[in-house]
C-alpha cells in the first residue's frame, strides 16, 4: 500500500469535538491527482448523473488506502465512479444504488465482453431500429407530456427496436445514445438535474419543429452511438487482460441491503447525497420510462429517496444537537433528522463490513438549512468516533465549478465553497 507524502504529512491533525479550530486541511484532489487530468475520460461520461462523483478524489483514496485485488464498498455509486476507477487501477468494488440506471450504465461503463464487434456491425443496428415499424410506449401516464406528436412517434418506433436487440454491446451502445436524445428532443430542460419545462426548452422545440428535425435525430443517433463505441474501444485497449470483479445492485435500499458475501471489506469510498438533494431519480424518470420500467417501479424507488423518508430515529451529535437548537421551523427539522438517520444507516451498514484497520472516505458538503451551515463531515466525524472508528483527517476541496439554477427555488442559492473528504479507520 503506497502513503502519499500529503497524507502522512497531516495524520498528526487532530479532531476535538465542539472545536472550531478543528479545521480542514485545504487541497486540491484535481491538482494532486495529476494522471486524470479531465473528469470525464473514458466511459465516465457516457450518461448523464446529476452531482458526479469527480474520479480525482476516488483515485486518491484507491492511491493512498488500498492495494491491488482489494475490495472497495460505494453505498452510494450514482453512476459508477468507483467501480471505473476502481477497475482501471484493479481493484474490486461493490455498488449498491437505489436508481436502476445504474444497472444499465455499468455494462457499457466496464464493458468485459470478448466479441469481436465493430462501427460497420453497429451502424447495421442503428439501420434495423430505424425500419422498426411498431411502438414501444412507456407504462408512464404523463409520458406524451413531454414530447411534440411526431418526436414521440419516431422515438416509440426506435425504442421498440431497441428493447428487441439481444444484450450485447451493440445494444448498451445504442441504448445510451437513445437515452440521450430521448431527453435532447423532450420539453424536458436538458440542462438541469430535474425534470422540468423550461421557457428556452419550449422555445428551442418549436424551432426545432420547423427544421428537419428527424435528419437532426437521427443524426444525434449516429454520432453519439460513434462516441461511445470510441470510448468503450479506448477502454478496453487500456484493461485489455484485467480481470477484476465489479459487483453492481440497482435499485436498492443501501440501509438495509444485505450482501450474500461474508468477506470482509478494505475500503469504502462513497459520497453521499446533500442534504435536501432529492433530483437523482427525479432526473432520471424519462430514462427509466424509455428503458422499460412501470411507473409503479419508479414511484417506489422515489419514495425511498431520503428527502421523502420519515426519520425511524434521532441521531444525537454535539453539532447535530447545536443546529436543531437554531432551527425554529418543524418541518426543516424532521428534513434534517431524516437526511441524518437514513444516510447515516446506509453508511454503517456498508462500514460494518470493513475489515480492522479499514478506512471510509466520505465526500460530502455543507449545504445550509434555514440559512445555517450544516457541517456533515463534523456530525458524520462525531456520530462514527463513539462507533469504534478513529478520526484521521478532513480535507477541503474548493469546488471549481458549478451549475447553480436560480429559477428552481435552489436552497442554496450562492452555492457551496467546498466539498470535503472525511476519512475514518475502523478500530474493532
Amino acid at each position: 500500500m503506497t502513503q502519499s507524502t500529503l497524507f502522512d504529512t497531516y495524520k498528526i491533525f487532530t479532531y476535538e469535538l465542539g472545536k472550531k479550530d478543528s479545521e480542514p486541511v485545504e487541497v486540491s484532489f484535481r491538482d494532486i491527482v495529476s494522471e486524470i487530468r479531465d473528469t470525464t475520460y473514458l466511459t465516465h461520461s457516457i450518461y448523464y448523473y446529476p452531482a458526479k462523483f469527480i474520479p480525482q478524489v476516488v483515485r486518491f483514496c484507491i492511491n493512498e488506502f488500498t492495494k491491488e485485488n482489494d475490495w472497495i464498498i460505494d453505498s452510494f455509486a450514482g453512476s459508477g465512479t468507483v467501480g471505473l476507477e476502481a477497475f482501471l487501477t484493479k481493484r474490486n468494488a461493490i455498488l449498491l444504488d437505489l436508481n436502476y440506471l445504474l444497472k444499465h450504465i455499468m455494462p457499457i461503463k466496464i464493458y468485459q465482453g470478448t466479441q469481436e464487434y465493430s462501427k460497420y456491425e453497429l451502424a447495421k443496428n442503428i439501420q434495423e431500429i430505424q425500419k422498426e415499424q411498431e411502438s414501444f410506449i412507456p407504462e408512464y401516464s404523463n409520458v406524451r407530456y413531454w414530447y411534440s406528436d411526431e418526436v414521440f412517434e419516431v422515438l416509440s418506433r426506435y425504442w421498440a427496436g431497441l428493447h428487441k436487440l439481444d444484450g450485447n454491446i451493440y445494444k448498451w451502445i445504442i441504448q445510451a445514445a437513445l437515452v440521450k436524445i430521448s431527453k435532447l428532443f423532450s420539453l424536458a430542460e436538458h440542462r438541469t438535474p430535474k425534470l422540468f419545462k423550461s421557457k428556452f426548452k419550449k422555445i428551442f422545440i418549436a424551432e426545432l419543429m420547423q427544421t428537419d428535425w428527424k435528419k437532426q435525430l437521427d443524426n444525434k443517433l449516429f454520432q453519439n452511438s460513434y462516441k461511445f463505441y470510441d470510448s468503450v474501444k479506448h477502454f478496453q485497449n487500456i484493461t485489455k487482460n484485467y480481470n477484476n470483479e465489479v459487483k453492481y445492485y440497482a435499485g436498492v435500499d443501501s440501509a438495509k441491503f444485505k450482501l450474500e458475501s461474508k468477506k470482509e471489506l478494505d475500503v469504502l469510498i462513497t459520497s453521499p447525497p446533500y442534504l435536501q438533494a432529492q433530483e437523482y431519480i427525479r432526473t432520471s424518470k424519462l430514462d427509466l420510462f424509455w428503458l422499460g420500467y412501470t411507473e409503479k417501479q419508479v414511484k417506489e424507488i422515489s419514495r425511498l429517496e431520503i428527502p421523502y423518508r420519515k426519520a425511524e430515529r434521532v441521531i444525537e451529535t454535539y453539532t447535530l444537537n447545536e443546529i436543531r437548537k437554531q432551527i425554529e421551523n418543524d418541518k426543516l427539522i424532521k428534513i434534517l433528522n431524516s437526511y441524518f438517520d437514513h444516510t447515516i444507516a446506509s453508511l454503517e451498514n456498508s462500514m460494518n463490513l470493513l475489515k480492522k484497520g479499514g478506512k471510509a472516505c466520505i465526500f460530502v458538503g455543507n449545504p445550509k438549512i434555514d440559512g445555517i451551515e450544516i457541517e456533515t463531515w463534523r456530525i458524520f466525524t462525531e456520530y462514527f468516533t463513539e462507533k469504534g472508528f478513529k478520526f484521521e483527517i478532513v480535507f477541503d476541496d474548493e469546488i471549481k465549478t458549478r451549475q447553480l439554477f436560480g429559477a428552481r427555488n435552489n436552497k442554496n442559492p450562492n452555492g457551496m465553497k467546498s466539498e470535503y473528504l472525511l476519512i475514518l479507520t475502523k478500530n474493532t
